[in-house]
């Protein structure tokens, strides 16, 4: 069977690396992950009774055209229900927008050391994958953004620009200023679909974050995804949303698969996107860790990057794999980022008080790597 270069040569996710098979091949008991930005309190006590609730209902297919949770979305953030529509976590939307407005030979444009998943999916459209050099300080530079994009348009058009905002690997983050200086830049060009990227928007707090979806109520061509994920501790039962124009949302119905998102993880989502409480609990527990890892890097030496995320990433002097592989030893799970061709950096995820603290001392031990 002939099997296209693209899907041949693709080279797939990598997730982090599991907290039990970590324990069954180094032969720990304890072992702490800090790997894949996962919210360390876990859901919210509300949401779990929620979930308790709908279990009585799982012979049922879920509600394929999301009535309350588009309800539910619109009593939150002030749009029409079809404004919004959902995924299997932000990354099927990834796929879903690449898919339905990306044509094979076709361009897909971001930013070096952005989320992986925007390549990927690229890729396996068979559209072209473009990336700009990220500026020194390891955040987006729109500018270069828009002068590769307009060397492209003219051979093989652009038609979906991915910002992350706040960005992953990395932490940092797109002002207002820069923002808005690019989308106007840009505001002529309407074949060209701009997703601004927001998983790890609610961990924030820079005062210059700019507002995404004023953008979608000011730009036609500008949409925006979030997940559950992350603040909401909803990882493993998959949920992410797309805000947009009516007549894009539409094009991505067409195409989504109808029962793509389960019973539970909407009624999870519905629950938890009101929970304030528990948000503000997140949000205190990300800032105490962020700010002790801030001085603890500090201390040892270790360079890092300040983030607007719930991770840090740090650019080890040594081999960051090397690294990688004896913290995995003393128990702790990070990410190896290959950023360079010639360094791997780690992303540290922020957990609670004591998996923060259990990092910092395997790191401490293993100084003389840093």
């Amino acid at each position: 069977m002939k099997i296209s270069e693209e899907i041949q040569n693709l080279i797939p996710y990598s997730p982090g690396k599991p907290i039990d098979e970590t324990k069954r091949e180094l032969g720990l008991n304890r072992v702490y992950k800090l790997a894949s930005n996962e919210n360390p309190l876990g859901p919210s006590s509300k949401v779990l009774e929620a979930i308790g609730a709908e279990l009585t209902e799982l012979h049922r297919y879920p509600d394929a055209g999301f009535y309350e949770l588009r309800q539910a979305h619109t009593k939150k953030f002030g749009f029409a229900p079809e404004w919004f529509t959902f995924g299997n976590g932000s990354n099927e939307i990834i796929d879903l927008l690449i898919r339905v407005f990306c044509a094979p030979g076709e361009s897909v444009l971001t930013s070096a050391n952005a989320f992986v998943a925007y390549g990927i999916c690229t890729k396996a459209a068979r559209a072209n994958f473009l990336e700009t050099p990220m500026a020194e300080d390891m955040k987006f530079d729109l500018k270069a953004m828009k002068q590769i994009y307009d060397d492209a348009k003219s051979n093989q058009p652009v038609r979906l620009i991915f910002i992350a905002n706040p960005n992953n690997p990395t932490g940092t983050y797109v002002g207002k200023a820069e923002l808005d200086e690019f989308l106007d830049s840009m505001r002529g060009e309407t074949e060209t679909l701009i997703i601004l990227d927001e998983a790890y928007l609610e961990f924030v707090d820079a005062d210059d974050y700019p507002d995404s979806l004023q953008y979608v109520k000011d730009f036609k061509n500008v949409m925006v995804t979030r997940t559950m994920s992350k603040v909401h501790g909803l990882a493993g039962l998959r949920v992410g949303s797309l805000i947009g124009h009516p007549e894009f949302i539409d094009l991505i119905d067409r195409v989504r698969n109808p029962f793509n998102v389960n019973n539970l993880a909407q009624r999870a989502a519905i629950v938890a996107l009101d929970d304030e409480e528990y948000l503000k609990r997140v949000r205190e527990v990300n800032t105490s860790g962020r700010d002790y890892f801030y001085a603890e890097f500090e201390k040892l030496g270790i360079k890092f990057w300040k983030s607007q995320a719930n991770f840090v990433l740090i650019e080890p002097q040594s081999d960051g794999r090397a690294l990688f592989n004896s913290l995995l030893k003393l128990g702790v799970i990070v990410r190896p980022v290959p950023l360079r061709k010639d360094k791997t950096f780690l992303r540290i995820s922020i957990g609670t008080k004591e998996e923060n603290e259990a990092c910092v001392a395997a790191l401490t031990e293993l100084r003389d790597a840093l």
